[in-house]
């Protein structure tokens, strides 16, 4: 298997387990031409999903795959026991922005979509997961629109991939930091059996939705279906959070780490409703993908475990303690950004005063 680039090259084999939950996650790419590879990577981490860039995520445009390399995907797939149509996530380009107000820029990133998406039919992937875009300071309303018209669009030029949506941070001008967003965007498509969404738990508390204890858990997900509909949930993205509940910081976090939790993610893996959809690490890994791997299992140790086992404690205060620097770091960085932001306001407000 070629090294990836930045990405460190040694014997990993972490054993598959048979279970209904598809723990996965985004595997590394190991350069042009070899998407076969990203297959045998996450079965390397004992995946039982995976996520992967179809091409180069920093670039609107990428050669084809040539034939031999589509097929040698299919073949270690079913060598490998994982179900294109159902266990592998891709994730778009960091570029797309099918909110753009912009016509000729968004015309570049509807392009790149599409082709995303053929690429993924080619493959016989059902599932493409990306990023909603910006409305770039225009109108909100309008750039929903705009979204879910290009969603429509790309619908229609192909056969069968369910296009899954990403809810964000809530950061600046960014769309789908909301539930109410997510069901606005729905709502618009034509063919709603070809749309989903993917839920990462770090932007979601991020975005202020706290899902850190059984109330938050319970709260967000019966929001989530009062408001958008479980029958769209097509995937989850397990990441912890280095930044505090609501900063609006997409700031990726090992599990148990951050602010968010173990609990959490306790709370997931023993609930049905998670059982057989793609559920992706996007940890942190440096350049050790053996990581994935320990994450992985540390999910599957929490299945069966209730929040008062003593194991189960005891884990979480080693994670927290692990990840301790990070959160302060973050949490000092929040607090300025709040101070500053209040400091404005205030000065805002005299000036207003003085006007009168």
């Amino acid at each position: 298997m070629a090294k990836a680039k930045g990405v460190e090259k040694k014997a990993i084999s972490f054993v598959r387990t048979a279970s209904k939950l598809k723990i996965g996650a985004h595997v590394p790419s190991e350069g042009a031409g070899a998407i076969g590879s990203r297959v045998v990577s996450a079965n390397s981490i004992g995946a039982n999903s995976f996520a992967l860039f179809l091409k180069n995520p920093k670039r609107w445009v990428s050669a084809p795959y040539e034939a031999k390399d589509v097929a040698e995907f299919k073949r270690i797939c079913l060598e490998m026991k994982y179900d294109p149509l159902t266990d592998v996530l891709p994730h778009g380009s960091y570029f797309i922005n099918l909110a753009n107000p912009d016509p000729v820029k968004v015309e570049n990133s509807y392009n790149c979509l599409l082709d995303d998406l053929h690429r993924c039919e080619d493959l016989g992937i059902g599932l493409y997961n990306f990023h909603p875009g910006s409305d770039l300071g225009s109108d909100h309303t309008e750039a929903l629109k705009r979204l879910a018209t290009n969603l429509n669009r790309a619908i229609s030029e192909t056969k069968f991939v369910k296009v899954v949506i990403e809810n964000m941070a809530g950061h600046g001008n960014f769309v789908g930091g909301t539930l109410e967003d997510l069901h606005e965007v729905i709502e618009q498509i034509d063919d709603k059996t070809r749309v989903g969404i993917c839920v990462d738990t770090c932007h979601a508390f991020a975005a202020g939705y706290d899902l850190s204890d059984i109330k938050g858990f319970t709260e967000f997900w019966a929001k989530f279906d009062e408001i958008v509909g479980f029958k769209y949930l097509s995937a989850l993205h397990l990441n912890d959070s280095k930044a505090p509940l609501g900063a609006n910081r997409d700031l990726h976090e090992r599990l148990g780490w951050g602010f968010l939790g173990l609990e959490c993610f306790r709370l997931l893996v023993n609930d049905a409703r998670f059982e057989g959809i793609p559920l992706i690490l996007e940890v942190p890994f440096g350049k050790d993908v053996s990581i994935f791997g320990d994450e992985i299992k540390l999910l599957e140790w929490l299945v069966g475990r209730s929040g008062d086992d003593s194991e189960f404690v005891a884990k979480v205060v080693e994670l927290q303690k692990l990840g301790a620097p990070n959160r302060k770091e973050q949490e000092a960085k929040f607090v300025k950004k709040v101070e500053k932001r209040k400091a404005g306001k205030d000065i805002a407000s005299m000036l207003k005063k003085s006007k009168k």
